[in-house]
């Protein structure tokens, strides 16, 4: 072969070098973008995952104050409406106390209107009884009209009507009325020597007061 030759050889061989070696860059230049694109999807998935997370906590977390909230203004309304339950009870037992007190008030103020206006029938039979003789308490009109006087007294006992004790007790202004002043040495001071008008007691209530002569 002659020089001239091996000179085009060599010319051929390194053009042909040169070309095979930019391909390579290019090949290199490849490999390394697709690892980059793999990273990159790698780490973006990492970062979705990471965020899913985050997403599905704060989620978590705002059903629970969701429903924390929720439980906490029932809890309130429970309480609310139990109190006010409460209060009516309350309001309702105050109201049945009182009305029974004003019945039973209403109604000793009626037994009392009554017994006033039957006192005075009962005077008329013991100053009746009172005048009648020895002879004529044997009569059988005497007698009906003392059984009918004990009956009276009876049924106002049975009743709740108690004649007030007066002769030989102590003056009392709560239950006797002082009409008349008298000097008895046998008397101790302040006593009630005479009852001019017998008083009567309904229950724990003076219905009409004894009237009475006191002595010194």
């Amino acid at each position: 072969m002659s020089e001239k030759n091996e000179e085009i050889l060599e010319e051929v061989l390194e053009n042909q070098t040169q070309e095979a070696e930019p391909d390579k860059e290019e090949e290199t230049a490849e490999q390394e973008t697709a690892e980059g694109g793999e990273n990159a999807e790698d780490s973006g998935e990492e970062i979705s995952g990471e965020a899913e997370d985050t997403k599905d906590t704060s989620d978590e977390d705002k059903k629970k104050g969701f429903f924390k909230k929720k439980k906490d203004k029932r809890d309130e309304q429970i309480e609310e409406l139990t109190d006010k339950l409460k209060r009516q009870m309350a309001e309702f037992d105050n109201f049945r106390k009182r009305t029974e007190k004003e019945k039973s008030q209403m109604y000793d103020m009626g037994a009392k209107t009554i017994i006033e206006k039957i006192l005075p029938v009962v005077d008329n039979f013991e100053r009746g009884l009172a005048g009648v003789s020895e002879e004529e308490k044997e009569n059988a009109f005497v007698v009906g009209m003392d059984k009918v006087y004990r009956q009276m007294l009876t049924t106002l006992e049975e009743a709740g009507v108690t004649p007030i004790e007066a002769v030989g007790a102590e003056f009392d202004p709560n239950f006797h009325n002082a009409v008349m002043h008298v000097e008895d040495e046998t008397l101790g001071e302040n006593v009630v020597a005479e009852e001019l008008q017998k008083g009567y007691m309904y229950r724990d209530t003076v219905v009409r007061h004894s009237m009475v002569k006191v002595a010194n």
